[in-house]
């Protein structure tokens, strides 16, 4: 894939969008590895006591259900960027409403921007993803990739 000569245009590019499920086994098993210890991320009966219809979702375990989007490197590559290079800069969840278990989920994602700094040692690319159940919001997750260049020989 040839790298793009600029790389700004991929500002507001739509990547391909996903659904997906929380099933109950892995929200319990995420609660457990966060050290979340109430009964309503793990158990059904507790978390309809608590008002919710199912296990809700852990505030960041969208996060995870959205690394299984399809191709998450061919932007990247475009790019021209090496994973070895990429640094998590920084994850930001804007709710509109609590998911819970067995909901199917629709991510839709785009390119929100891409800027570069340190004249260009250091690329940031910004991604929003607005979630959705049903056609309703139900978030907007933000996460900002840092790929810094690599002085390879």
């Amino acid at each position: 894939m040839a790298v793009l000569a600029d790389p700004r245009s991929v500002i507001g590019r739509k990547l391909p969008g996903f659904t997906a499920v929380a099933e109950r086994g892995r929200l319990a098993f995420f609660a457990r590895v966060i050290g979340e210890d109430d009964p309503v991320y793990r158990d059904v009966t507790a978390a309809r006591t608590a008002g919710f219809r199912d296990i809700p979702l852990p505030p960041t375990f969208l996060f995870s259900l959205e690394l299984e989007r399809p191709d998450p490197r061919a932007i990247l590559a475009e790019l021209g960027i090496d994973m070895r290079e990429v640094l998590h800069g920084e994850q930001e969840f804007r709710y509109h409403r609590v998911a819970c278990a067995g909901e199917e989920l629709r991510f839709e994602p785009r390119i929100a921007d891409y800027y570069e700094k340190k004249g260009g040692a250091l690329r940031f690319l910004v991604r929003e993803t607005e979630v959705t159940a049903d056609g309703e919001p139900v978030a907007v997750l933000v996460n900002t990739l840092v790929a810094r260049r690599l002085e390879l020989s």
